[in-house]
């Protein structure tokens, strides 16, 4: 009888518990990204302090989500990109505050930079996880998608009427893509776990 190969049971292991972080760290993204526009467009556009309360949290917070994402990797598995994503993330958020004593238009413009280098990451990241696992398209296109938005937000920095609100349809759309690639993440959890039993 022919034994299993303890490598291929190790990576179905690692796979899947990669993926549930994963699933469960995107369903929490989602859930941020989705009361963050509820705040912008219920609040923003009354209360100046909150707004740019709003502006403030919104790449503090892809801080802190990305840390969650280092954690959800295996210990072999490349983490360079996470921790430049975090150094970025750190700049934005210290540039957006410094940026906002300035005027909405200087904070945009370093928003939309912020917005082209993480998805850049993004999508660098999402496709190298699609060599392991399921569930990576909608980050791909979301990393596309980002860096696009960036180059929107840009041009549209000077914009009279442009803010925070601006900002929502960004937001809206990562909520969606995260929600997306939760689900598909199913897919690796369910076939990794067969080929264990099977193994």
């Amino acid at each position: 009888m022919k034994s299993p190969d303890t490598s291929t049971i190790t990576f179905s292991n690692e796979a899947v518990e990669t993926a549930k972080s994963l699933r469960t760290l995107y369903f929490t993204r989602a859930a941020f990204s989705i009361v963050w526009v509820l705040l912008v467009t219920t609040l923003a556009k009354t209360n100046a302090s909150f707004a740019m309360v709003l502006f403030v949290i919104y790449p503090a917070w892809d801080v802190i989500a990305t840390f969650f994402d280092i954690k959800s990797n295996p210990p072999s598995a490349n983490k360079i990109p996470q921790y430049v994503n975090v150094a970025i993330g750190v700049i934005t958020t210290i540039a957006v505050s410094i940026a906002l004593q300035k005027g909405i238009p200087e904070a945009m413009i370093v928003f939309s930079a912020w917005a082209i280098l993480t998805g850049l990451i993004q999508l660098i990241l999402g496709l190298h996880r699609r060599k392991q696992m399921d569930g990576q398209w909608p980050m791909i296109i979301s990393g596309g998608q980002s860096m696009l938005a960036g180059v929107s937000i840009y041009l549209q920095a000077h914009t009279p009427g442009t803010g925070v609100n601006t900002l929502a349809g960004y937001a809206a759309f990562g909520a969606f893509y995260f929600i997306l690639a939760a689900f598909r993440l199913s897919k690796t959890i369910n076939r990794s776990s067969e080929i264990t039993r099977r193994l």
